[in-house]
């Protein structure tokens, strides 16, 4: 018995073949695709560890000190070879932004954290809760940094004057490190002792009021 091909002309099994190996090809597209799409979500069990599943108390290597508030650690993240942290909940004079001026006590405390981090192995926290990075541009990781004694970077930056408690983005110890800077500030630590109101960030110029200057000594008969 012929079968149904037999009836047709050359062209027309031509293009029934085209058809054929054209269904053929979106099949393996659209499986293909699927694989990738469940690989990406864990179905395969590849799942990507979040960022608090990753980080949140782990141990790592600090390796570089940008500046005050931010440094890298010997994670990788995604493509990168490290991962790059900006701590949470204070905030330190610029030192290296491409579009501000060095900012007073900037230098000093880049030193500070590098004194405390840098080439040591510390310990990550992340918040318990909200956001764990900066921005999609920037794409920190926002962590506090367990120094190998147990005190935390974040909060040592604060109580020595170093740096200043940020206000602008709620966190755990924003109380906490909100009465860390009223006692620096109280005692003219570190920054505190020079910082004029045309120094401060822009969150507290003309919000705080600032200690009053040390009158100069006296000068001798």
């Amino acid at each position: 018995m012929p079968t149904p091909d037999a009836k047709l002309t050359d062209q027309q099994r031509r293009r029934r073949r085209i058809l054929r190996t054209m269904k053929h090809l979106a099949i393996t597209v659209a499986v293909l695709g699927g694989l990738v799409i469940a690989d990406k979500v864990g179905l395969l069990g590849n799942k990507p560890l979040d960022d608090r599943a990753k980080y949140d108390g782990t141990p790592c290597r600090v390796i570089r000190i940008i500046d005050g508030d931010t440094l890298d650690v010997a994670i990788p993240d995604g493509q990168l070879r490290h991962t790059r942290i900006r701590l949470w909940g204070v905030d330190t004079p610029e030192t290296v932004h491409p579009n501000k001026p060095v900012g007073h006590y900037g230098p000093e405390a880049a030193i500070f954290t590098a004194r405390l981090a840098a080439y040591r192995d510390v310990t990550l926290q992340l918040e318990p809760t909200g956001r764990t990075r900066d921005n999609a541009e920037r794409n920190r990781l926002l962590a506090y940094v367990i120094l190998p004694d147990g005190k935390m970077l974040n909060a040592e930056l604060i109580a020595q004057g170093y740096g200043y408690a940020d206000p602008r983005y709620d966190h755990y110890l924003a109380a906490e490190f909100a009465a860390l800077q009223l006692t620096a500030r109280q005692a003219r630590l570190g920054l505190w002792a020079t910082v004029t109101n045309d120094d401060l960030p822009h969150y507290y110029r003309d919000k705080l009021q600032l200690p009053a200057p040390v009158p100069a000594e006296s000068a001798s008969p």
